[in-house]
C-alpha cells in the first residue's frame, strides 16, 4: 500500500484539536474535505480515531497511544525537509579535505589554520598535494571537499570562484648573472631553468611565450613541487619561474631573490571549486568563508 504522508499532518492536527472543524481550519481546509482525511486515516488504519461522546469528539484507545509518535514522525520529516542553514563553528565536529598547489599550501595554511582553530576547534584540515589522478573524480566521491588553485572546473558539476590573481616572476640565488641584470629578456632566455610540473614536464606557457619572440630558454629539469624547485635553486644557479605572491615566502626563507618576469604573461588565477553537492551545507560554506578570507588576503586585488 502506498502511503501519503500528508495523512500524518492530518491526523496530528486531528488529535491535537479533538474536533475535525478546528482540524480543518488548523490546516486551511474545509470541513468536508477534512472528513474525507479522516475517512482515509480510518481506512488506514482500521481504527475510528475520533468518535462522538455527545456534543465533543473523543480519541479511541489507538489514537491516544500513537499521539507521541506521530509528533515524533513528523519533527523527524520537518527536520529531513528543512535542514538547518545555519552552522555553530563552536560545536562543528568535521575533517575538510582541501587540494592545494604546494606553494599555496605553503602560503596559505599558517593563517588559515590559526583562524580555523580560533573559531571551530572540532574542525580539521587535510591539506592534499596535487596529484595526476582524476581530481574531479575525487571530488565527486567526497575524497575532496576543496579544491584550491589555477585551475578550471571540470563540468558544470562544479561550482567555482576565482579569489584572487598571482603574477609570474622569476626566482634565483642572490648574485645570479640573469637577476643581477635586471627585466632583461635576452639575460633570462639565456639562463638555465627548472620547470614546476608534477607530470615532469620540460616546457609550460613560458616557452610559448619566447618562442613567439624567436627566443628559447634551456630547461635543464622538472621538479614536482615548487618547495623541491625554490630548493634546487637555492644551491646553485638555475632559476625557477613561478607565482610571486604565493612562493615568496618560501623563497625569502631559503634565501633567494624574487624579480620581475621579463616577459609579458597572463595573471594566474587562484580559484576555489566544489562539487555541487555541498553548495547549500552551511558547514561547507563557513569553510569556504575562511578559505576565501585567507586568499584574499594572500592574493585578492
Amino acid at each position: 500500500m502506498q502511503l501519503d504522508l500528508n495523512l500524518l499532518t492530518a491526523l496530528d492536527a486531528l488529535l491535537e484539536q479533538g474536533s475535525v472543524t478546528a482540524a480543518a481550519d488548523r490546516l486551511h481546509l474545509s470541513v468536508p474535505a477534512m472528513s474525507r482525511t479522516l475517512g482515509r486515516i480510518r481506512r488506514a488504519t482500521g481504527d475510528p480515531i475520533l468518535v462522538r461522546t455527545g456534543r465533543t469528539m473523543t480519541p479511541t484507545p489507538y489514537a491516544v497511544a500513537v499521539r507521541e509518535e506521530v509528533q515524533s514522525l513528523l519533527a523527524r520529516a520537518n527536520a529531513v525537509l528543512t535542514p538547518p542553514r545555519d552552522v555553530d563553528p563552536a560545536t562543528l565536529e568535521r575533517t575538510f579535505s582541501l587540494r592545494v598547489h604546494d606553494a599555496l599550501a605553503t602560503a596559505l595554511a599558517p593563517g588559515l589554520l590559526a583562524a580555523v582553530a580560533a573559531e571551530a576547534p572540532g574542525v580539521r584540515l587535510r591539506l592534499l598535494a596535487e596529484t595526476a589522478n582524476d581530481a574531479a573524480d575525487d571530488a565527486r566521491q567526497g575524497r575532496v571537499d576543496l579544491a584550491i588553485g589555477a585551475g578550471s572546473p571540470p563540468s558544470p558539476e562544479f561550482r567555482a570562484e576565482t579569489v584572487g590573481t598571482d603574477r609570474l616572476v622569476v626566482i634565483g640565488r642572490p648574485g645570479h648573472p640573469a637577476l643581477a641584470a635586471g627585466p632583461d629578456l635576452a639575460a633570462y632566455a639565456a639562463a638555465r631553468h627548472l620547470t614546476v610540473s608534477r607530470r615532469g614536464r620540460l616546457q609550460d606557457p613560458v616557452d610559448d611565450a619566447l618562442a613567439a619572440r624567436g627566443l628559447t630558454r634551456q630547461v635543464v629539469a622538472a621538479a614536482p613541487t615548487t618547495a623541491t624547485a625554490l630548493q634546487v635553486a637555492a644551491a646553485g644557479d638555475l632559476l625557477v619561474t613561478a607565482p610571486g605572491r604565493t612562493c615568496r615566502t618560501t623563497a625569502e626563507t631559503l634565501g633567494l631573490q624574487l624579480r620581475p618576469l621579463p616577459l609579458a604573461m597572463p595573471a594566474v588565477p587562484v580559484t576555489c571549486s566544489w562539487h555541487q553537492r555541498y553548495e547549500a551545507d552551511p558547514a561547507h560554506a563557513w569553510l569556504r568563508a575562511h578559505v576565501r578570507r585567507a586568499l584574499s588576503e594572500l592574493v585578492g586585488s
